[in-house]
């Protein structure tokens, strides 16, 4: 592989700051109008749930070890129940959404934090009002059925949705600065590659390196076909206007 000289590599790239200029440019453009004129704004809301004692109509709401160990092996159940087709058909009959099954469920994400019993229910959507109502709807939806299918009342609501202000997938700086970024890296990719596959010679210090020779001399580029070419041009004989005279 050959070496490549990092002053001549530096002396390369400060002569072709101009490519990192406009290719930054051109990303940085390229990145706001896509991000003001096509990408699509999405908003997101959020409810937690929090698995709790069955209610078993004794009155005693202490919990025990028993309760604990009995709601974390649900967590995961009631994970795929949240998004289940018993669910989500109530939920768009509920709200009389236009949505299928499948597109809804898509917009539906459902996690639990680690070793514990809150499960947090996030629905993204264009609507940021429709976001909420779709999150709140969820929930209720689903603590009734786990009554239904269980027959235990082991579901609280701990934070309802609220409607979000600004949308989660849109953010005008930190998509310049990754542009701008991006922009950098290519021009200099490019750059380099231009300077690596460049075989051209300009200097007789550059021909002793590559070959190992001393250069004995050199031959100064010469005008004189230009100036010759030019001297013809200025007495080749014109035509008068009127043509020749007989």
């Amino acid at each position: 592989m050959e070496e490549i000289n990092l002053k001549d590599l530096f002396n390369y790239f400060f002569s072709k700051i101009v490519i990192v200029i406009v290719v930054t440019l051109l990303m940085i453009f390229g990145s706001c109008v896509y991000a003001l004129a096509f990408q699509k704004a999405l908003y997101s809301s959020y409810t937690t749930l929090v698995l709790t004692r069955a209610n078993d109509g004794s009155g005693d709401t202490s919990i025990t070890q028993n309760d604990i160990t009995l709601n974390q092996k649900l967590v995961s159940t009631y994970r795929t129940i949240i998004k289940s087709r018993r669910v989500i058909n109530q939920v768009v009959d509920n709200l009389k959404l236009n949505y299928t099954v499948s597109d809804l469920s898509s917009r539906i994400k459902v996690s639990t934090e680690s070793d514990t019993e809150v499960i947090r229910i996030e629905v993204v959507d264009e609507d940021p009002a429709l976001a909420r109502q779709i999150t709140d709807e969820i929930a209720e939806v689903f603590s009734n059925e786990i009554i239904d299918i269980y027959n235990i009342q082991n579901v609280s609501i701990i934070d309802r949705a609220e409607e979000a202000v600004n949308p989660y997938n849109v953010n005008i700086i930190k998509q310049t600065l990754i542009a701008m970024a991006a922009g950098i890296i290519l021009s200099c990719g490019i750059i380099f590659a231009m300077f690596y596959f460049d075989t051209t010679i300009i200097s007789a210090e550059e021909v002793e390196q590559k070959v190992g020779l001393p250069v004995l001399g050199s031959v100064p580029k010469s005008n004189y076909f230009k100036s010759k070419n030019k001297g013809k041009s200025n007495n080749s004989p014109t035509k008068s206007k009127g043509g020749s005279r007989k």
